[in-house]
């Protein structure tokens, strides 16, 4: 074998109990991108999803020494655009696991995280090699090296941070792939690598049929995010803000094999930003209504994106969840971190116009903002409350490394997580940012507290039982009587109240 993929993950540490039951289990598209792509260029690839396996560290290393490879590749990404460093911990206990068993088999890290660090990434990990850019024409070129010791070759890798002797070197990184050579450089996921009967859509995405949450599917028909978030660290790899998009006629190609081959229903659109480009989704929805699919299909957009002439197109193709940023209430908040280009009714108005086209809100927020005070967070928490979207994720500003938030923390000394995997949203030792009003204990507290007021609100659930029924209503009851365990967690001065 000439390469062994690797996705590590540990979802019992990153979502605690959640990971049992309610949390997803996707597919890792980067690692099934590059395998598909590595292997068009005749070498021999597999990939191993360690959680989808359900497979310890040891049990990694063990299966990936059976193939003899040449090189492993260790691909950080997560389940959301954030989630990459939340891995980084298990990435680099395989790698670990791979240097102590004294084999010969070069190890590269890549993905979001390793390319926002990649010299600490380096200088803490017993790894061989750190890739900064997509990874593709790095690993491809390592592979057709005939000495992966020698610095004087290794500096002809792209994208590529190595020991060279007690120093460390690293070369330029690869040039992105132009949108026009999407669909011949990377074409498509090497889907029959991957355990495809193991993944299992989120629980809220299968609300209408909430027993049916097997086979599931992701996809990206676009890379990249042409918007500066603060908050954001997706760019990471790609180094600019823009947007590539594979030609909808060759997506639709990838849905026909999911449709046909796997029989999915249950697809997530993975793009950072999905509505977007006009031409691009109208002319995929077109596509997939003209072949009858019965998706059940979710993707992100943004507040200030959604057009109307995009709602109908879309809930025929089997949209049926829009997961919308909307961060804040407070314009001032959201103008903080760059995020600022609608207003508050603005926020009403696209949610209802989601809702009164037939698809389902999934609206994010966020506490603990750099501008945020106690009474900018219970205003977020009226909005949410009002709102009543059919989901909401609460999260804490957390300062992702890839993000300008992460180098303002760096630059004021702010405390940050002690390990990688504690950037994690839900794990025991999460830790936000403060705020010049906050703790982030506090900041926890009233975010653990503002997701019980949400989910167990009677309107909330009268909501779910008339919409979705009586199985799902039950469900999202068990839901709630899951609790986090937190460490850093202070009580508040004053609580959060459901005052909607």
């Amino acid at each position: 074998m000439d390469l062994v993929i690797i996705a590590p993950g540990n979802n019992k540490v990153i979502y605690q109990s959640l990971a049992r039951t309610y949390a997803a289990l996707e597919p890792p598209l980067w690692a099934g991108l590059l395998a598909n792509a590595i292997r068009k260029k005749n070498f021999q690839v597999a990939i191993i999803d360690q959680e989808a396996l359900g497979l310890s560290s040891d049990g990694v290393v063990s299966e990936a020494l059976e193939y003899h490879p040449q090189l492993v590749a260790i691909v950080v990404y997560g389940q959301q655009p954030s989630a990459s460093t939340q891995n980084m911990t298990m990435a680099q206990e395989i790698c670990e696991k791979f240097y102590d068993a004294k084999s010969n088999v070069k190890t590269i890290l890549l993905g979001v995280h390793p390319s926002a660090l990649p010299e600490q990434t380096l200088q803490e990990s017993k790894v061989d090699f750190v890739c900064q850019g997509e990874g593709l024409q790095t690993i491809e070129t390592l592979l057709t090296l005939d000495n992966c010791e020698d610095g004087v070759s290794l500096q002809k890798v792209p994208g590529l941070w190595f020991r060279d002797g007690k120093q460390l070197a690293h070369t330029t990184p690869a040039p992105l792939i132009p949108q026009t050579e999407l669909a011949t450089v990377l074409p498509g996921v090497a889907w029959d690598l991957l355990p495809m009967k193991q993944y299992r859509a989120h629980n809220w995405h299968c609300f209408e049929n909430i027993a049916e949450r097997m086979p599931y599917a992701s996809i990206y028909t676009s890379l990249g995010c042409p918007f500066q978030c603060s908050f954001c660290c997706i760019n990471a790899p790609f180094e600019k803000h823009r947007l590539r998009c594979w030609n909808p006629h060759f997506v639709i190609q990838e849905l026909e094999i999911l449709a046909r081959d796997y029989n999915i229903k249950n697809l997530k659109i993975a793009d950072e930003m999905f509505v977007l480009n006009e031409k691009h989704v109208l002319t995929l929805c077109d596509l997939i209504i003209e072949r009858g699919y019965d998706f059940n299909i979710w993707a992100y957009a943004r507040v200030d994106t959604v057009k109307d002439i995009f709602l109908e197109k879309m809930r025929k193709a089997g949209v049926r969840w829009l997961c919308l940023g909307i961060e804040s209430k407070s314009k001032y908040v959201r103008d903080g971190v760059e995020k600022g280009r609608y207003t508050h009714d603005n926020i009403y108005q696209t949610v209802r116009k989601i809702q009164n086209s037939g698809i389902n809100v999934l609206g994010n927020y966020i506490f603990g903002l750099p501008d945020d005070t106690y009474e900018s967070m219970q205003d977020n928490l009226d909005m949410a409350l009002e709102l009543n979207c059919e989901w909401a994720n609460f999260y804490c500003a957390m300062a992702y490394p890839g993000s300008k938030l992460y180098s303002l923390a760096i630059a004021q000394g702010w405390q940050l997580p002690r390990n990688w995997h504690d950037f994690s949203q839900h794990s025991i030792e999460m830790l936000p940012l403060p705020t010049q009003a906050l703790s982030a204990g506090e900041i926890i507290s009233f975010r653990d507290q503002a997701w019980d007021i949400y989910f167990k609100n009677p309107r909330y659930l009268d909501m779910v039982r008339s919409k979705f029924g009586e199985e799902t209503y039950l469900h999202v009851l068990d839901m709630t009587t899951i609790k986090l365990n937190r460490k850093y967690c202070v009580p508040i001065k004053q609580a959060p109240a459901a005052t909607v």
